[in-house]
């Protein structure tokens, strides 16, 4: 028999057109989410843990309304257990203003799908070099497939960015710029060939060498950044690929390190319409007085900015790769945003601009990477710019906007 748990969504669904299995259980709250800062904010992600709506069955599709209007959604199994854990979707607010969504929940497991406004990838090559499409994959530590995989891990992109995590110690975060905003990483999987770049495809836009690159975390010797070895294993996998938001997990286990054992997992989360990535840092278990370290690189001949408190940005102009004949130096502009209860100090190594960072007696943390390419169209063109930006950024992040579940 149908339980419909709240009468309401019936009416919903049949006013608004969206149609569930017959013998599906439904459920439907109402949320307001509000923007107390006195700028607009632009897609901003809103995400609900399905657990704390307590629907009392097993939720598998989502529709989300504002008024009359359908917003696109996705939901997420964000721990392999194959239930859902949680309900993603992207609103833009007005400056100071409070908007109502009605949330549909549903037992019926065909999520609706909508155009998708990010895309990842992670493709091994086999022995006649062909590129194979993969989720997941684990290796030993002292294995080493970075050479086998064929941008050297997992790739994502928004419609104005892209980014990949190398699959070996380092795991650096590298870039790719775009001319115009648009998705290019299935057609050029981030190596573009002649004829795409001359139909203005973007590129690798960043030589990270042995760096942090873009805000990859990092070990702390006391004097220099250390990569994320020894290690028992490495897995790197995408746990979700739009259409709103892609993740990343980047697995180290067994990490040797400042005398412990360490069971740790960055995720990436790349939202719809972001340049900004967001970066999950969790362990099994309550830190210690580990220190660890990320910012972003010190390109050659680059110039610098940091607040002194948990901002650090940097703009510079380097080769992207060593081919010096057939590539042009690319300038770009990274930041790296801390919350500023974890920064310890403040001191660079000779290639990285670098926070140290702790979290004694916590699980994890969270911070924010973010970057821009000279060539794009819709950028920034001088660091005087970039810098400002990165401020904004900044004040952006520490004002969420708030969301309230009404059941």
């Amino acid at each position: 028999m149908k339980k419909i748990l709240y009468p309401v969504a019936l009416s919903v669904i049949a006013l608004y057109g969206v149609v569930f299995n017959a013998d599906a259980e439904e459920k439907s709250c109402v949320i307001t989410i509000s923007n107390d800062w006195n700028e607009p904010k632009e897609n901003e992600p809103v995400v609900l843990n399905i657990k704390e709506l307590k629907c009392g069955f097993e939720v598998k599709s989502v529709v989300v309304l504002e008024g009359g209007n359908e917003i696109p959604s996705q939901i997420d199994d964000l721990d392999g257990d194959r239930r859902m854990d949680e309900i993603a979707f992207v609103v833009d607010m007005p400056r100071s203003a409070t908007k109502t969504f009605r949330v549909v929940v549903s037992s019926d497991k065909k999520q609706k799908e909508y155009p998708s406004r990010v895309y990842a990838e992670m493709l091994v090559s086999d022995k006649n070099g062909k590129h194979v499409p993969i989720i997941s994959l684990t290796i030993p530590g002292t294995s080493n497939i970075y050479n086998q995989l064929h941008h050297h891990g997992p790739a994502f992109e928004s419609e104005l960015t892209a980014y990949r995590i190398y699959f070996d110690q380092k795991q650096t975060v590298d870039i790719y710029g775009k001319f115009n905003k648009g998705f290019e990483i299935k057609e050029s999987q981030f190596y573009p060939t002649d004829e795409q770049l001359s139909r203005g495809f973007g590129d690798d836009v960043l030589r990270v060498g042995g760096s942090c690159g873009l805000g990859a975390l990092k070990g702390w010797d006391g004097a220099k950044a250390t990569h994320i070895e020894p290690v028992k294993s490495r897995t790197e996998t995408i746990l979700a690929c739009g259409p709103v938001r892609a993740i990343v997990d980047v697995i180290a286990t067994d990490w040797e390190y400042q005398g412990n054992t360490l069971q740790m997992k960055a995720r990436y989360i790349l939202y719809a319409g972001h340049r900004d990535c967001e970066v999950q840092v969790s362990f099994d278990k309550p830190l210690q007085k580990e220190v660890f370290c990320t910012g972003v690189q010190n390109i050659i001949g680059s110039v610098s900015y940091s607040d002194n408190e948990s901002l650090v940005a940097c703009w510079g102009t380097d080769w992207p790769v060593n081919d010096t004949v057939k590539y042009a130096k690319e300038t770009v502009g990274l930041a790296t945003c801390l919350p500023r209860e974890m920064v310890r100090s403040e001191i660079p190594d000779r290639v990285n601009y670098l926070y140290q960072v702790g979290a004694e007696g916590k699980t994890g943390f969270a911070y924010y990477i973010t970057f821009t390419s000279m060539k794009e169209t819709f950028g920034y063109k001088t660091p005087e710019a970039w810098f400002d930006y990165s401020k904004k950024w900044k004040e952006s992040l520490l004002h969420p906007c708030k969301v309230a579940v009404n059941k």
